[in-house]
């Protein structure tokens, strides 16, 4: 483990003036649980509705200011994060324990992002539609939704929220950001990025809170008119609830949860370059990522020799120092590792363990060969490959969020599309294969919001959309031009310049025709 320099934690503190906070709680790294990285003094329910009243009252000037000019601003954001690449990045490794090379990809999507919406800022088009009277001229616009309410996860600390910040700001809205506490750190870094890129004052406002305070204050302010969206990233549970609370107010939000990611492997698959992708879909991020590969499905013929070749995978995997080059860093917080063994329990009888010296935490006494630095203080453990995985164990229809990897068998690839339908989820899906046939079956058999075809369940583009449907959202999309439609709202005008009434449907003028004419 490399040494760290201990120095006092920072105090973080909610951006709104005149909140106290009602307890305090620390951000520590889980790669070295001694290490405190932030003490986060978090609000109660009325830092949110503070909060959005104030990004209200800025809204209104920012969204007055011409969509090239907000451009402008989301381009400096994209050149000071450039600026400060590498201390942003191993702050995001050092307070959610993700392998350094992982967190400079996070960082770089901020920049991708921030690349992309520049140029959305000269291309927020409406139409000019004509009209089925004379002298009359129809359009469209798109305008900002107010206030955006957004709370993130703490997987993805700086890039998710991101995708939702740029986007919005670029719209012309005012935002209001609950980052996850265990994140609180990074969150307090990019937010001092976009300030300091130009970023008008009041325009992007930090609420550190807990989640029952942030529901709380979210149904406040919902009810008091001050939040135009919601923007939520998180777990199936709470999404249903954030959804159930949209949905009294008439709002739908935009819900980015969970996923159990099937991968279908054929007797044609390339199995190299499965096991490649199954290694990275499933153990990357020590699998926290909604895009984890949750089950691999393979094709009877081969799941044998796949098998064999994806176990000497992870045995030979380097896990440990998230500072190191490793595939595998800690978990992020000890609420998730509480939560971790949970999923462990549900191994039963009929599953076949694969992948590591044990099962559960890396200590001295449940070692992991090849660990690298010392997993004494942090929340390290095995990644776990199970075999034998049926349709009604829990390990299969439930997201397992962390290091563990089901495998199962098919015969025909309708099955093999049923079953990677049946837990419910729709998030992302792949298949390796070298049949154009199989892809094409598979893309219109599977019901998730993201395919790859040879090519691991994680990874996404800053100009493509991202989300899900089922389980894994309300088909809400993240990402490139299609969120817009999420932070904007269309408004239709009409122009009648021909200086009397005319009235649609009513008083239009069609000509006339012989409708006894034959040839």
């Amino acid at each position: 483990m490399t040494t760290t320099t201990v120095i006092e934690a920072p105090t973080l503190r909610s951006t709104v003036p005149g909140i106290s906070p009602v307890r305090t709680v620390d951000s520590v790294n889980p790669a070295d649980l001694s290490d405190v990285v932030a003490r986060v003094e978090l609000a109660g329910p009325e830092g949110i509705v503070e909060a959005a009243r104030r990004a209200n009252a800025a809204q209104r000037e920012w969204g007055a200011v011409p969509a090239p000019v907000r451009g402008r601003v989301i381009a400096a954001i994209g050149r000071f994060v450039e600026a400060n690449f590498e201390a942003l990045a191993q702050l995001v490794t050092r307070e959610v324990g993700k392998p350094i090379v992982e967190s400079r990809g996070e960082v770089q999507e901020i920049v991708d992002t921030c690349d992309f919406f520049l140029g959305e800022g000269r291309r927020l088009y409406g139409q000019t539609v004509p009209s089925e009277m004379p002298d009359k001229q129809l359009f469209t616009f798109r305008v900002p939704v107010g206030t955006a309410v957004i709370v993130t996860a703490g997987n993805f600390p700086v890039a998710v929220p991101s995708w939702y910040l740029v986007p919005a700001l670029l719209a012309g809205n005012a935002v209001v950001w609950k980052p996850a506490e265990y994140a609180a750190a990074t969150a307090d870094a990019l937010a001092r990025i976009f300030v300091a890129a130009g970023l008008p004052e009041g325009l992007l406002t930090v609420v550190h809170a807990d989640g029952a305070a942030t529901f709380e204050g979210l149904d406040r302010a919902l009810k008091q008119g001050l939040v135009g969206k919601v923007g939520f990233t998180g777990s199936t549970d709470v999404g249903r609830r954030i959804g159930e609370l949209c949905g009294r107010h008439l709002q739908s939000p935009c819900l980015e949860l969970g996923g159990k990611n099937p991968m279908v492997v054929t007797a044609d698959a390339d199995l190299d370059l499965a096991v490649e992708g199954a290694l990275f879909g499933g153990f990357g991020t020590a699998g926290q990522r909604c895009t984890s590969l949750g089950t691999v499905i393979v094709e009877e013929h081969v799941h044998e020799p796949f098998l064999r070749r994806f176990e000497a995978a992870v045995r030979r995997a380097r896990i440990g120092d998230p500072t190191e080059d490793v595939v595998m860093g800690p978990l992020l917080a000890p609420s998730f590792a509480e939560r971790y063994e949970t999923y462990l329990g549900w191994i039963g009888e009929h599953h076949r363990v694969l992948g590591s010296g044990g099962v559960g935490r890396i200590t001295s006494s449940n070692a992991r060969d090849g660990f690298v630095g010392d997993p004494s203080n942090g929340l390290y453990y095995h990644p776990v490959v199970v075999d034998g995985v049926r349709p009604d164990d829990e390990l299969f229809r439930v997201e397992t969020f962390g290091p563990l990897v089901g495998v199962m068998t098919y015969r025909t690839l309708d099955e093999a599309i049923e079953l990677a339908n049946l837990p419910g989820y729709g998030l992302s899906s792949s298949i390796y294969t070298t049949s154009p046939t199989s892809v094409f079956r598979f893309r219109q058999g599977i019901g998730t919001g993201m395919v790859s075809v040879n090519n691991s369940t994680s990874g996404a583009e800053a100009h493509l959309p991202f989300g899900g449907n089922g389980k894994s959202g309300n088909g809400s999309r993240q990402s490139g031009v299609w969120v817009l439609d999420q932070f904007t709202r269309w408004q239709s005008m009409n122009w009648d310049y021909s200086g009397r009434l005319q009235k649609a449907q009513m008083d239009v003028e069609i000509p006339s025709a012989d409708t006894g004419f034959r040839l």
